[in-house]
């Protein structure tokens, strides 16, 4: 038996994983911890980790290895996605991270961010065409999933914090920014020259706003256990009148919204907006919410190379 520590540095959030894997190739996720460290925070067009955001990521790398240190048998797998994977003093970033912490942070390169979101969701629920849209800080994660195979997949530079940040969607929403940053949105997803293949085909959601999204909508229904999401499904219609709600209220009314993290309050909009403008492109009438995502498909790849002794 090994714990595979997976820390999974996200433009908006850090969050590492503890996970008990057996000689028998099955995992528990025996501890989990996320801190709200917003690495890409001011970032701008220049492309640049700023030292608050960064001081604040490595406070949070010093927290988690005191407590994965503490556990038996353990393999430690850091990786990071957008925000670092864009961002020009990366290198600089990277080694100081390891010097102080231990920890050597893998970036993941899109397509290798896509296709372990797409090994994730593809173990964890029975859908066979669909297409994945992983919604983080600073980046989207696009897979076209049919007959259970990954027929095409993509990211694209947009994102919860770098449209909230882009086009002032954090306060009170301005209908000349919302359209900007709708234009803007629809123009990046028509790029995409694949995506009219998911015509119709439902949604399947990674990535904090969208699992946000899921809990409002929960509480609005009066779901107990409002966390537990996977499989959870809405329909489009139940979307757009959710996003509406939070467009027309200023930051202070949005974090009064049951089931919205106070933290995630101002970068709500700029999360939800993708997955709107994707529902109306693809004319999807539903979304299925997955909490299995890039983590998961790190492990499954861990245990079928590592385990089984099978390259994917």
């Amino acid at each position: 038996m090994k714990n595979l520590v997976i820390v999974d540095l996200g433009s908006n959030s850090v969050r590492m994983a503890i996970n008990s894997i057996t000689d028998e190739g099955t995992f528990r996720e025996i501890r989990r911890v996320k801190e709200d460290s917003r690495i890409s925070e001011g970032m701008g067009r220049e492309h640049l980790l700023r030292p608050q955001a960064i001081n604040r990521t490595i406070e949070a790398l010093h927290r988690f290895k005191a407590i994965y240190e503490e556990y038996p048998r353990i393999e430690v797998r850091g990786i990071t996605t957008a925000a670092v994977r864009m961002a020009r003093n990366q290198k600089d970033f990277l080694k100081r991270v390891q010097r102080e912490t231990g920890i050597k942070l893998e970036v993941l390169s899109g397509d290798d961010e896509a296709y372990y979101d797409y090994l994730g969701v593809i173990n964890s629920l029975e859908v066979k065409d669909c297409l994945v849209l992983d919604t983080g800080g600073a980046s989207c994660e696009l897979i076209d999933v049919h007959n259970g195979k990954a027929r095409n997949m993509i990211s694209i530079p947009i994102g919860a914090v770098s449209l909230s940040e882009r086009f002032h969607l954090s306060n009170v929403i301005r209908g000349d920014n919302l359209f900007s940053a709708e234009m803007f949105v629809n123009k990046q997803l028509r790029d995409v020259w694949w995506i009219m293949d998911a015509f119709n085909k439902p949604v399947v959601l990674l990535g904090g706003a969208n699992r946000t999204l899921a809990r409002i909508n929960r509480c609005r229904q009066k779901i107990a256990r409002v966390n537990n999401i996977h499989g959870y499904r809405l329909k489009t219609e139940a979307i757009n009148r959710t996003f509406r709600s939070l467009i027309t209220r200023n930051l202070e009314n949005r974090k009064k919204i049951a089931g919205l993290e106070t933290a995630r309050a101002d970068i709500i909009v700029g999360g939800v907006l993708p997955l709107v403008m994707l529902l109306q492109m693809i004319d999807s009438d539903r979304v299925i919410f997955s909490e299995s995502g890039v983590r998961e498909g790190i492990i499954s790849e861990y245990i079928n190379q590592h385990v089984k002794g099978v390259n994917l």
